[in-house]
């Protein structure tokens, strides 16, 4: 473990809790501080595992910079800010360690581009969005960053910077979308960031959408206030407070301009405003409006208007688009924003329709100096264009999918089945066979972007997922074969709930029973059950939600409607069967009841918590795997403007509850919680902010962050003592080894060595992270480790790795400078990678298709040992092998016997290269220095010929004319590359040799052996010879 490493992850761990300091909003008044019931340094070591897979998800926020052709920005809605300078090629995330969630804008000042300002909160408030953390600030491109106020905006969807004075900066706060606040408006700084003034506040239920300085003159500010409200069941677009305002003095007063003659009348709604760069009189608005709805264009800088264009592709589903930016080198060019994105070049009036590789486009920055250099963000994330549009980069590049839901198989390795929002589903291996975890090792399955995923118990490959609308597939993949099997296949899109025969949810679970392999759950407001593929469906409950018909109308207005069963209400939204009991199922509604039936659905019972806040939508409910009576339920208000966490808890099947989320902040709602099936009162939360666990059962929690970046999290599975977070952002990650918690003890003032977990003899290498792809598991036994304190110079630590008779096989140390062992103080990790000392590879060597190294142990029983200062604890372990494997443990010990004897021959072949070099660098040396002496002459002959010897058995062994890596093709390679050349076949996989690889071993092994039997004779007899001779001349010995 490297210490630049342990220095970043440290870094991470501090900005979270100032984080959680800082936007926790201090605990509610009736929570006392929580101690930590571990000291979590003893558990330091643990760290997330970047999974991806690499294939963008939402973004709405992206800039460039004039002058910098391949540096870009863009926010991502949930997975924070991140930075290329290759042009799309790669992406770094930028925030991690200071912020993150959701990205609303981002704006670099045109005086000094190391200042950058982004906003918090996305403005594509759709059913899964998430709010921000204020403004933050860079100085230095994005190195570090400062908080620079807003903290309550929620909402910040655009950002402008003063192009003469980056300290001047003025942020666009559509505010909270749930609820009215007075925070919200066009705000003002002029000492960048450190104060506020709210220049433009239209309305408790309005804030600012839009906000664009004119590039010709700072002096003249656009604003758009937009009047949004988001509930459970509706999504609200336009009414009062919605316009379009002007100010002309730097935000010091405004005017209203939508009021101006030729601008849409009536009801308004969300505006999207441009002004072209080359004509400050010349803007451009696209405007959601029922009868008048479309593109507006002024020649006299709003003074009036002219709708110029009212094609519905350009506005349709306004609230999810409506952006609108100048061409920066065309006064007749605009681009407006929506599915695809629209070009015109005649100011307006017609437009040509494109996508770039994602599609669902939100944002665009077009560089001043180059029209044809452009950045877009979509619902795929943010892909860079070189001319003008006509080609796109990659947003395979980008680790900020968004997931709901997260299960796996029992394969091997065993997949995770995702759902990723504007995109499809999927499965990924939690491990690879090679170095990273990249598209070969995920595909899609069953489902659409919304589902609930579930997999056949007796058949990995049979796979059933939903998506909205009720959509519900079966997907076979050994047979490439997928089947609707919708339990009730009305399409209803654009109809309210009202109308709905089932309500399905966008996002309805499916589970099967834990008990019964072919008995398939699926929830409406309902219970389905089916035992034949979904070929019928069985109705086993009542309506176990509250049906509230005032919650069950279409959604939308007062000018769009938009129905995609996001809204749909009153419906089951989590369940879950007992893992102990058959029938014993738990259920969750969106709108805040719990039911439970003990009898497979025939009888059901109303058990949703006395004092439970009302309109709860239960997210996740998760049974004990220990207790029947027992169950964990995480909830979520903030739909409804309350962001607190809750989470319950009933141990006598809900006749009670207790409330259990003592030790999480205030805003960070809670979206799950999940609990450890191997320790018991081990639990596990996800929020809207991190991770946390509890270590009793629920009475305190504490911050389980370790490295994981800021980022929602919607789901947990534990897998295989495996924790796997799948994010609304920040794609997959997963935490390898819960077995170090499960050994935790209070003790912090010695070393701990924690037993690892049993690992696979498999192909494969990992461990390092990537810039394109997903992080593989190192390929080795991993060990983790405590140290109370440690000093370089006078501690003492080891790791010893011993097999089942004792004997040692490999050593690793700090005092070792071979096998080196670095260590810090608090939690460790070290790898072996199972492998024993190979042959020793001389400096400079260069060997084609030939390997040196150790065998890799056979699976059995090993021990560790740690060592500090003296003190040791030891902890067997086990090596197992791939379930994957086409051979038995008695044949990878062939291999190894195998492999083990070849290194042998090659590393005594090897060793006697190296002394052969230093004779005759010797010999060489005794022949210059001695040129003169007459009486020395037949022993610089002598000195000669034995050199000659020596030599001619090392060109024997080893091609001493190779300088460059491909020289072999040019000089033959000799006898010890040769025969690292059959370890390298042989350790390919877990085969033993063949009979031809033992044949030309044999060969090569008596070639070998005959010149070191010739090397042997030369040192024992002639260079004693020589040494001899020497002695007689009264000169030191040649050769000690």
């Amino acid at each position: 473990m490297h210490r630049s490493y342990i220095f970043k992850r440290s870094l991470i761990a501090l900005f979270f809790v100032l984080f959680l300091t800082q936007f926790g909003h201090a605990q509610r008044k009736k929570s006392k501080a929580v101690e930590p019931t571990f000291d979590s340094s003893l558990y330091g070591s643990l760290e997330y595992r970047e999974l991806g897979p690499f294939r963008g998800g939402r973004a709405a926020a992206v800039t460039g910079v004039p002058g910098q052709p391949n540096l870009f920005y863009f926010g991502a809605t949930g997975g924070g800010v991140w930075k290329t300078e290759d042009g799309g090629k790669t992406y770094a995330n930028i925030s991690d360690g200071f912020f993150g969630g959701s990205i609303g804008s981002i704006a670099v000042a045109k005086s000094d581009p190391n200042v950058i300002y982004v906003g918090g909160g996305e403005v594509t408030v759709r059913g899964n969005v998430s709010s921000g953390y204020g403004v933050w600030k860079s100085e230095d491109a994005g190195k570090t960053w400062q908080f620079a106020g807003l903290l309550k905006s929620r909402h910040i969807p655009r950002i402008v910077i003063d192009p003469q004075n980056p300290e001047i900066v003025y942020a666009a706060v559509l505010g909270n979308i749930y609820k009215p606040t007075q925070n919200r408006g066009v705000y003002k700084s002029t000492d960048g960031g450190k104060t506020w003034s709210n220049i433009l506040f239209a309305d408790p239920q309005a804030g600012a959408v839009e906000l664009v300085m004119d590039p010709n003159n700072p002096r003249n500010l656009y604003a758009a206030t937009w009047r949004l409200q988001r509930t459970p069941y509706s999504l609200n677009s336009g009414g009062e407070g919605s316009a379009l305002w002007k100010s002309t003095d730097r935000g010091a007063t405004w005017t209203e301009i939508s009021k101006h003659k030729g601008f849409a009348e009536g009801t308004l709604g969300i505006i999207g405003v441009t002004v072209s760069p080359l004509d400050s009189e010349r803007v451009w608005a696209i405007v959601e409006n029922k009868e008048k709805g479309g593109v507006y264009r002024s020649d006299d800088g709003g003074t009036s208007w002219k709708q110029v264009n009212d094609s519905r592709v350009l506005r349709q589903r306004a609230w999810y688009y409506t952006k609108i930016y100048a061409d920066t080198q065309d006064i007749d060019g605009v681009y407006v924003m929506n599915v695809s994105y629209h070009h015109s070049t005649d100011g307006g009036k017609t437009f040509s329709s494109h996508r770039a590789p994602h599609g669902d486009h939100h944002d665009l920055w077009i560089a001043p100096e180059d029209n044809q250099r452009m950045i877009i963000g979509d619902d795929g994330g943010a892909q860079v264009s070189y001319d003008g549009g006509e080609s796109w980069s990659t947003y395979y590049n980008q680790p900020t999918a968004q997931f709901y839901r997260v299960t796996t198989d029992n394969a091997f390795p065993y997949r995770i089945y995702v759902a990723q929002q504007d995109n499809s589903t999927l499965r990924i291996k939690h491990r690879s066979f090679g170095g990273n975890i990249g598209e070969d090792d995920w595909e899609a399955t069953a489902g659409g972007e919304s589902a609930h995923i579930a997999i056949d118990p007796t058949n990995d490959e049979i796979v059933y997922g939903g998506s909205y609308g009720g959509y519900l597939t079966r997907v076979n993949h050994d047979t490439d074969s997928e089947r609707a099997i919708n339990v009730w296949p009305d399409n209803p899109m654009g109809y309210g709930a009202e109308g709905m025969k089932y309500r399905f949810q966008w996002n309805f679970p499916i589970v099967f029973s834990k008990h019964n392999p072919k008995r398939l759950y699926t929830f409406s407001n309902q219970v389905h059950v089916t035992e034949n593929e979904g070929q019928s469906w069985e109705i086993i409950s009542p309506d176990l939600t509250r049906n509230d018909p005032n919650r069950l109308k279409s959604s939308g207005g007062p000018i769009t409607q938009d129905n995609t069963s996001v809204e749909y209400y009153c419906t089951i939204f989590a369940a879950n069967e007992s893992p102990l009991q058959e029938g014993l199922l738990w259920v969750g509604s969106d709108d805040g009841l719990i039911h439970l039936t003990k009898d497979g659905g025939k009888n059901w019972t109303n058990i949703t918590p006395k004092g439970m806040p009302e309109w709860m939508m239960i997210n996740s409910v998760e049974p004990s795997p220990f207790e029947p009576g027992t169950c964990y339920v995480a909830g979520t208000r903030y739909k409804l403007g309350d962001f607190s966490p809750y989470l319950y808890k009933t141990t006598d099947f809900g006749a009670s509850w207790t409330r259990i989320d003592k030790g999480i902040p205030s805003e960070h709602f809670t979206r799950v919680v999940r609990a450890d099936p191997n320790r018991k009162g081990f639990l596990y939360a996800g929020t809207e902010t991190g991770m946390y666990v509890s270590f009793n059962d629920g009475l305190s929690w504490e911050a389980f962050q370790q490295n994981l970046p800021i980022v929602p999290i919607t789901d947990l599975a534990v897998k295989d003592n495996s924790l796997i977070v799948a994010t609304q952002g920040r794609s997959l990650w997963i935490l390898d080894d819960l077995t170090v918690l499960h050994q935790l003890e209070k003790t912090i003032d010695k070393a701990v060595l924690y037993t690892p977990k049993p690992t696979y003899r498999v192909p494969g290498r990992g461990g390092r992270s990537s810039l394109t792809a997903g992080t593989n598991l190192p390929n080795g036994v991993i060990t983790h480790f405590y140290i109370p304190e440690v000093n370089d110079e006078k501690d003492s630590v080891a790791l010893s790795f011993h097999a089942a008779d004792g004997s040692l096989i490999k050593r690793y140390s700090t005092q070792d400078k071979k096998n080196k062992l670095t260590v810090v103080k608090g939690g460790n990790q070290f790898v072996w990678n199972m492998r024993y000392d190979g042959a020793e590879r001389l400096k400079g060597m260069i060997l084609w298709g030939a390997s040196l190294s150790g065998a890799k142990a056979v699976p059995g029983n090993y021990t560790v040992t740690l060592s500090y200062n003296g003190q040791e604890e030891s902890k067997a372990f086990k090596i197992l092998p791939s379930p994957l494997a086409e051979t038995t443990v008695a044949q990878m010990q062939e291999q190894f016997d195998f492999v083990n004897g070849i290194n042998q021959t090659i590393d005594a072949a090897h060793k006697a290269i190296k002394k052969i070099r230093t004779v005759t660098k010797k010999l060489g040396e005794f022949q210059t220095n001695f040129k003169e002496n007459e009486a020395a002459n037949d022993l610089r002959a002598s000195a000669k010929e034995l050199a000659n010897k020596l030599s001619n058995i090392e060109k024997a062994l080893y091609q001493t004319q190779n300088r460059s890596n491909q020289d072999p093709l040019n000089f033959p390679i000799r006898l010890t590359n040769k025969l690292g050349h059959i370890n390298n076949l042989v350790m390919r996989n877990d085969f033993p040799p063949t009979a031809q690889d033992i044949a030309v071993r044999d060969e090569l092994t008596q070639a070998i052996n005959a010149q070191l039997d010739t090397y042997t004779s030369l040192m024992k007899n002639d260079v004693t010879a020589f040494n001899e001779a020497f002695k007689a001349l009264a000169l030191d010995y040649l050769i000690e």
